[in-house]
C-alpha cells in the first residue's frame, strides 16, 4: 500500500505553469498577464481582455477592430444549433443550454478535431461569439418569447443585454456588464479551468473541453455560487432581517453564500468594482433593495468575530448577484452568464495546455481491502 499522502481537492499542488493569470490570495491581488485587475477593470473592454489572454498582448486599435469583427460575424447561430436550443426542455437550468449548444456546434464542425494553435483560436472565437446568443435565446424561449437577433453594432456586453431583454441597454448597464465580463474572464487554476485543461490533455477537442468546463462551473461550490447568493438575498428579503438570518445561519451551520474563498484570505480584489456597479445599476433601475441587503450583510459580517477570525470576506459572487439581478437575469441564469465571460480564460488555458501538452493523469491512493478470496456466484450467501 502506498504511503504517499493524498491532497484532497489537490490543495497546494502545482499542476501547471501559466502565463495567463496570477492570484495572490494573501494580499488580494489578481493580474492577467502581469496587468493588475484594477487597471483592466477600469480601462478595458471584454474584447481587449480576450485579445490579451489569447494573443498575449493588449491589442492595438487595428487588432481590436479585427477581433471584434470576427466575434460579431460568428454571433448568429446556425439553423441546427438554433433548432437544438429550441428543442431543449424549458424546465432545465440555462447553463445546460450552453452545454447542449456547444456540443451541437462541435458536431456540425467538420474541422472539430483541429487542435493546432490556429484551429483552437478560430474555434474559440466562434464559441465566445455564439455562447451569449445560445444563452439569451434559451432564456427567451423558456419565457415564451422569440429569440432576438444579435446586433452587430454593439459590443459583447451590450449585445447580450439586448438579446436577453429585447431593448437597447443604457450606457450604465453596458459599462457595468462589461466590467463584470472583464473581472470574471480568468482566475488561475480554478475547478472549471482545471477541467478544461484535463479534458483537452487527452487530445480531445475544444468543444468537449468547454462542455466539461461548463459542467464543473455549474456546481454551487463554483460558478453556481452567484445563483445561491442571490437566492439567499431573496430569502432574507429586507435589511432588517439580516441580523436574525446571520445568527440562525451560525446556529444551524448554514453557509452564507458569497462569503469566503478558497484562495483569498482578504477582500477579493474584484469586489469593489462589482459593488460600485451594483449600486449604480440599482439606482438607475430604481430598485436598490438587493444592493442594500448585500451591503448591510457585508457591514455586519465585517465586525462579527466568527467571520473576521476565519478571514471570510466577500467574494466575487457577493455583489455580482445583485448586479446581475438588476440587469435582468434571474438567479438560475447567473451561472450561465458567468460562463460567457470565463470562455475567454478557458480557451486561453486550452491553448496554453496544448502548446506543451502532457496527458493529465494523477494517481489515487488505494485504501480498500488488500486481498479478498473470490467466491463463485452460486456460493455467495
Amino acid at each position: 500500500m502506498s504511503t504517499t499522502a493524498a491532497n484532497p481537492g489537490l490543495e497546494g499542488l502545482v499542476v501547471a505553469q501559466t502565463e495567463l493569470s496570477s492570484v495572490n490570495g494573501t494580499e488580494g491581488i489578481l493580474r492577467y498577464r502581469g496587468y493588475n485587475i484594477h487597471d483592466l477593470a477600469n480601462n478595458t473592454s471584454f474584447e481587449e481582455i480576450i485579445h490579451l489572454l489569447w494573443y498575449g498582448t493588449l491589442p492595438s486599435q487595428q487588432q481590436l477592430d479585427e477581433l471584434t469583427s470576427h466575434l460579431q460575424r460568428h454571433r448568429v447561430l446556425s439553423e441546427s444549433v438554433m433548432a437544438t436550443v429550441r428543442a431543449l426542455p424549458h424546465s432545465g437550468q440555462p447553463i445546460d443550454s450552453l452545454k447542449a449548444g456547444v456540443t451541437a456546434m462541435g458536431m456540425e464542425d467538420p474541422d472539430q478535431d483541429n487542435i493546432t494553435p490556429e484551429g483552437l483560436r478560430e474555434k474559440a472565437i466562434r464559441l465566445a461569439a455564439a455562447m451569449p446568443t445560445i444563452l439569451a435565446a434559451y432564456q427567451r424561449l423558456r419565457n415564451g418569447q422569440e429569440p432576438v437577433d444579435p446586433d452587430t453594432e454593439l459590443d459583447t456586453a451590450g449585445n447580450f443585454l439586448y438579446m436577453v431583454n429585447g431593448e437597447k441597454p443604457s450606457q450604465t448597464k453596458r459599462d457595468a456588464f462589461n466590467t463584470y465580463l472583464v473581472l470574471l474572464a480568468e482566475h488561475s487554476m480554478n475547478a472549471s479551468t482545471f477541467t478544461s485543461r484535463s479534458t483537452i490533455s487527452s487530445t480531445s477537442d475544444l468543444y468537449s473541453a468547454i462542455t466539461a468546463a461548463l459542467g464543473s462551473l455549474k456546481g454551487v461550490a463554483h460558478g453556481g455560487a452567484n445563483m445561491m447568493a442571490m437566492n439567499m438575498l431573496l430569502e432574507i428579503g429586507h435589511p432588517g432581517e439580516i441580523d436574525d438570518y446571520v445568527d440562525e445561519s451560525l446556529r444551524i451551520k448554514r453557509r452564507l453564500m458569497g462569503l469566503g474563498h478558497r484562495i483569498y484570505k482578504t477582500r477579493d480584489p474584484r469586489v469593489d468594482h462589482l459593488m460600485r456597479w451594483s449600486e449604480k445599476v440599482a439606482e438607475e433601475v430604481g430598485d436598490t433593495q438587493w444592493y442594500q441587503l448585500a451591503h448591510r450583510m457585508e457591514e455586519l459580517t465585517a465586525t462579527h468575530p466568527y467571520f473576521s477570525e476565519r478571514k471570510l470576506y466577500p467574494n466575487v459572487e457577493f455583489y455580482s448577484a445583485p448586479l446581475l439581478y438588476n440587469l435582468g437575469f434571474p438567479p438560475d441564469m447567473m451561472p450561465g452568464v458567468f460562463a460567457i465571460s470565463r470562455i475567454a480564460g478557458w480557451s486561453a488555458n486550452v491553448m496554453e495546455q496544448m502548446a506543451n501538452n502532457r496527458l493529465i493523469r494523477p494517481q489515487a491512493e488505494y485504501v480498500g481491502p488488500e486481498h479478498q478470496d473470490f467466491v463463485p456466484l452460486d456460493q455467495r450467501g
